[in-house]
């Protein structure tokens, strides 16, 4: 294309350039180029284009006489002059130079040659700045300089190409190279100005290849808004985010989708028709909100575009991709290397635990894991910078670039607006802040000089809680860790914050409480779905309606919601085993969900009632049960997640647990089909004294250390006046524990036990480890403390230790 003019020193097509050439065009240009050359072949399509060099740039300085004037106002700055002033005197300095005329003619004729191509007088291109030292691992804040898009005719693409240079020197970007003590003109821009898709009439976003937030590098992280992708950068909305489990995505049978949030969406960005601009904000549809913006084929198309353009440059990746809304086709528009979580160290592990809570103000999502305090500071615009302390809360409605500045001075940012890839996130990220995005209402809620603790250790949701609230903060070195024979497994409740603890070498999750999901991410009673239409409660109806807005089967809502909740947790640790515990909610419990009133019975002693195992054949929760085992069955069947075993709880009898089994099969869960392990919970004395026969229906047993020694010596746990006799180590509690592994290892049965007592008490570590326990399984704040007294009791017991976690060879396929 452009090689055939006498310009192709100050042009260069994408395909005439690649990674080697970052000096020549920038290093997003550069990427460009790379992948149309050599991922093409793999079928990812990357929108055409051209470059302007480095050289065309400063041949513009020294024609245009602009390089002297550049060198007048820095030295200006250093003397003292406003950093507001020196930045507009160099832009409009750019803004009024003419472009030499061989540099004009060669981007006028690449732009024709592009036309030609796609058989298009004046085709609509986007405009991108693509600095020399942007874009690179070791240079944060890429995107300092303009794009412009919907640019059409050879005029406005000139006028572009002229902006973009003169945005080389936008205040921000000149700050930042004052603080990294970058020479101003030795930073060259190359313009790329690339075939225009037309994701205005679809949707547009980004994709990280790993979880921006935990650096989980096994999941594509896909957000997505309708109509330009400007606001997902920008962070002016709130996108729909998806993840994809990378390793199963070569499976064509599978669809390994393992989370997806519709993200509120409520504006998006279009070409303008007016004379304001190319582009304009405008308000989305009810149906645009409620939507999701791609399907699972879509998501599955862009995850395995992601994954090949990672391992083609061998490093985490940051993609932007759009939709085109004429052809439906998805392209990548760009790729830069990730910048965050790629240098942190992969060895240590910093952890935050809040040790109080306050009054929760506002929530949104959390980005990092960090806690931090300090006293709001609630600005409106970046021109109110000048009013932040150092050491503040920064609340604002959404930040841009503008705001960099104050960001790296903040103890923490919370913002009305954005999602995990919006511009407050990936800085917060960049810089270590703790930050809490798309609240929706911060900006109303908070006050100035408000104290508030900013909480991002909870899990996937955000809360500024009031008040400055005590916290833990430490630093764990993974190669302190101690190996085990006996099997560490986690407990696990919320699957949002499962992803924060990938780097811990535990061996599997013990205990993931399927209830936690119920309550926290679906919240409505699942008999209330089954029977919506015929509800009695009308504020129940219009609440369920309203959380279940966009979908046509309510049934569905619980299905997905449980589903994804479980994936994350089953994807954190595969491939190793993941027992997911089926619903363990007593009467009382489930009444308070929504909906929930009209199918719970009233119970005296609900601890003891229609709970567990009797609950999932009776005709009054069947169905609800059928939800579960369908929410199971998709996370193994359809997503491919078959590390994921079923735990059954409080199962009191033989017969009981039968009709437990022909109910699951009956929703395709069959033991032993697709490798399924089923697994019971040993809390009820009968479960000790038939262990045997318990052994012939289940391939393991997870130990309930509180139930168990509640129903051994018949001590209400939650009794303030009996709490001296609730013990753990009670003498017929221990001789149970040990009956049962004996009964269970007779039968080629493994057990494990959940709780903190481990953690808590050294003694009860040894007497696990000395009747032969499997697998203690804990919680992750307390993984390090539980490793160091089972290796400690280990030692003691003289158990070998053939090598990390449960050693070569051993899978320890039991907690709980």
């Amino acid at each position: 294309m452009a090689e055939q003019h006498s310009g192709h020193d100050l042009v260069r097509a994408f395909e005439d350039v690649s990674a080697r050439d970052t000096a020549v065009v920038g290093g997003k240009n550069a990427s460009l180029g790379e992948m149309i050359r050599h991922l093409a072949s793999q079928g990812v399509p990357v929108p055409g284009g051209f470059a302007t060099t480095a050289r065309a740039y400063r041949e513009f300085l020294e024609e245009s006489g602009l390089r002297d004037r550049v060198s007048e106002q820095i030295d200006a700055l250093h003397r003292g002059a406003e950093l507001a002033e020196v930045g507009a005197e160099i832009r409009r300095a750019f803004r009024e130079a003419e472009l030499p005329r061989r540099l004009a003619d060669a981007i006028g004729d690449a732009y024709r040659e592009l036309g030609a191509t796609l058989r298009r007088e004046d085709p609509d291109v986007a405009v991108r700045s693509s600095a020399t030292a942007e874009d690179l691992p070791e240079a944060s804040f890429a995107g300092q300089q303009e794009t412009f898009l919907g640019i059409s005719g050879e005029a406005a693409l000139l006028d572009a190409c002229k902006r973009c240079y003169a945005s080389l020197f936008t205040d921000r970007a000149i700050s930042y190279r004052e603080h990294q003590g970058v020479d101003h003109l030795q930073v060259a821009l190359s313009v790329g100005v690339q075939r225009m898709v037309r994701s205005d009439k679809a949707g547009a976003g980004v994709a990280f290849t790993l979880d921006t937030d935990s650096g989980f590098p096994r999941v594509v992280l896909v957000n997505a808004s309708w109509g330009l992708g400007e606001s997902v950068v920008s962070g002016t909305v709130d996108p729909d985010e998806y993840q994809v489990f990378k390793p199963l995505l070569d499976r064509t049978d599978l669809t390994p989708v393992i989370s997806k949030t519709a993200g509120s969406k409520e504006t998006k960005v279009v070409y303008s028709r007016s004379g304001d601009g190319p582009t304009a904000t405008v308000g989305t549809t009810p149906h645009e909100q409620a939507a999701y913006v791609l399907d699972d084929q879509e998501i599955l198309q862009l995850a395995r575009w992601a994954v090949a353009i990672e391992e083609h440059y061998g490093r985490p990746m940051d993609i932007e991709w759009a939709k085109d809304g004429f052809t439906g086709d998805l392209h990548v528009v760009q790729a830069r290397p990730e910048t965050v979580q790629a240098r942190k160290e992969a060895g240590t592990l910093r952890s935050y635990e809040l040790k109080e809570h306050g009054t929760r103000l506002v929530g949104g999502l959390a980005v990092g894991d960090a806690i931090a305090a300090g006293k709001v500071c609630n600005l409106r615009s970046a021109d109110e910078i000048g009013r932040f302390q150092d050491g503040a809360v920064l609340v604002t409605g959404a930040t841009d670039p503008d705001w960099e500045p104050i960001m790296k001075r903040a103890a923490a940012i919370v913002t009305d607006h954005g999602g995990r890839t919006s511009h407050a996130a990936i800085v917060s990220r960049e810089l270590g802040v703790a930050a809490v995005v798309g609240t929706g209402n911060a900006t109303a809620a908070l006050t100035d000089g408000q104290e508030v603790t900013v909480c991002c250790a909870e899990g996937e949701e955000g809360v500024v809680y009031g008040g400055v609230l005590d916290f833990d903060e430490r630093e764990i070195d993974l190669s302190e860790v101690p190996s085990t024979a006996t099997g560490v497994m986690l407990n696990i409740a919320n699957p949002s914050a499962a992803f924060r603890w990938w780097r811990l070498p535990a061996d599997g999750v013990g205990l993931a409480r399927m209830e936690f999901i119920v309550n926290n991410h679906i919240k409505i009673h699942p008999m209330a779905l089954v029977h919506f239409d015929d509800l009695r409660d009308a504020a129940a109806r219009d609440l369920i309606a309203e959380l279940t807005h966009g979908y046509d089967d309510k049934a569905e809502f619980f299905v997905e919601r449980l589903a994804h909740g479980m994936a994350r947790i089953a994807a954190a640790w595969w491939p190793k085993p993941v027992i997911v515990r089926m619903s363990d909610f007593k009467t009382n419990e489930y009444a308070k969900l929504i909906g929930g009133q009209e199918f719970e019975p009233p119970e005296e002693n609900p601890m003891l009632g229609w709970r567990g195992a009797s609950r999932y054949y009776s005709e009054g929760y069947r169905a609800g049960f059928g939800l579960e085992c369908r929410a199971v069955h998709r996370v193994r069947n359809t997503m491919g997640l078959t590390n994921t075993v079923v735990m059954i709880p409080f199962c009191r009898t033989l017969g009981e647990a039968d009709r437990v089994l022909a109910t699951m099969a009956e929703h395709g869960l069959v033991r032993g089909r697709d490798g399924l392990e089923t697994f019971v919970m040993a809390e009820i004395p009968s479960n000790i004294i038939l262990a045997d026969q318990f052994a012939d229906r289940f391939d393991g047993f997870s130990i309930g250390s509180n139930d168990l020694t509640q129903l051994t010596i018949g001590v209400d746990r939650d009794s303030e006046q009996l709490s001296e006799l609730f013990d753990e180590r009670d003498p017929s509690v221990i001789r149970s524990i040990g009956t049962l592994i004996a009964e269970a290892h007779g039968k080629g049965r493994k057990v494990g036990l959940c709780g903190q007592r481990p953690s808590d008490d050294p003694d009860f570590a040894r007497l696990l480890v000395g009747a032969g326990i499997d697998t203690v399984s804990v919680t992750p704040d307390s993984f390090l403390r539980v490793k160091e007294n089972v290796a400690a009791a280990e030692r003691g017991a003289g158990r070998s230790v053939s090598g990390p976690g449960g050693g070569p060879g051993r899978r320890p396929a039991a907690g709980g």
